[in-house]
């Protein structure tokens, strides 16, 4: 299958990008992972990425278009594979959309991830991490450490991140309602959005999903 995964920041995508590609067996690309790859590569559009990153600008369209495109055409994903943020606005959805009728080849689902606002600011402000193990993740409401401010696992000081607070969360919100959102209107012409419910346990949400999808074949 050939999936878009959308979905608000805080709906739990990268979780579940990793456990729906394996349960389908198919690569999960994200636009995080294809950056690191292009730039540790080298390649030429990991450079030009690089340059746009390090002068503090945006990358492009489409360097981002060409990078997906790229790993796109790599033998792991001739059976499907699932993008996790991207595309990221509609210009990326039409570039995609040319890309793939090149090769032939149609998405089948778009996965709407649906989180009501409150509880995307509820899950991402209520995070802390801490300081001296950035993968030591606990959160106030969800996974309360047993000490306050303390991690369980090295004893380091847990604090909020400055993009973790409600401030910024409501403004990347307004950011995703502004660029992103309007690209599952575009797919749900072509009769390929599906939506669920991103509420509850994480292998909860990943049944909901497959079950999902394969209404959709």
């Amino acid at each position: 299958m050939r999936i878009v995964l959308v979905g608000p920041p805080g709906a739990g995508k990268g979780t579940q990008a990793a456990f729906l590609a394996k349960n389908l067996s198919i690569p999960h690309i994200s636009t995080g992972d294809l950056f690191r790859a292009n730039i540790s590569q080298g390649t030429e559009l990991g450079k030009q990425a690089k340059a746009y990153m390090d002068a503090g600008n945006l990358v492009p369209d489409e360097v981002t278009i060409g990078m997906a495109k790229d790993r796109m055409a790599k033998p792991d994903a001739e059976n499907g594979f699932l993008l996790d943020g991207f595309p990221r606005n509609v210009s990326q959805a039409e570039a995609l959309d040319v890309a793939l009728k090149a090769d032939d080849v149609k998405l089948d689902a778009v996965l709407d991830l649906e989180v009501p606002e409150d509880e995307v600011v509820k899950r991402i402000a209520g995070r802390r991490i801490c300081r001296k193990d950035s993968s030591h993740v606990f959160h106030v409401t969800y996974s309360q450490p047993k000490q306050e401010g303390v991690c369980d696992v090295c004893g380091g000081e847990l604090y909020q991140r400055e993009d973790d607070s409600e401030d910024t969360v409501r403004k990347r919100l307004e950011v995703y309602h502004t660029q992103t959102e309007p690209i599952i209107d575009y797919y749900r012409t072509q009769g390929l959005v599906v939506t669920i419910s991103a509420l509850g346990k994480v292998d909860e949400v990943t049944a909901r999903a497959m079950e999902a999808l394969k209404g959709d074949k």
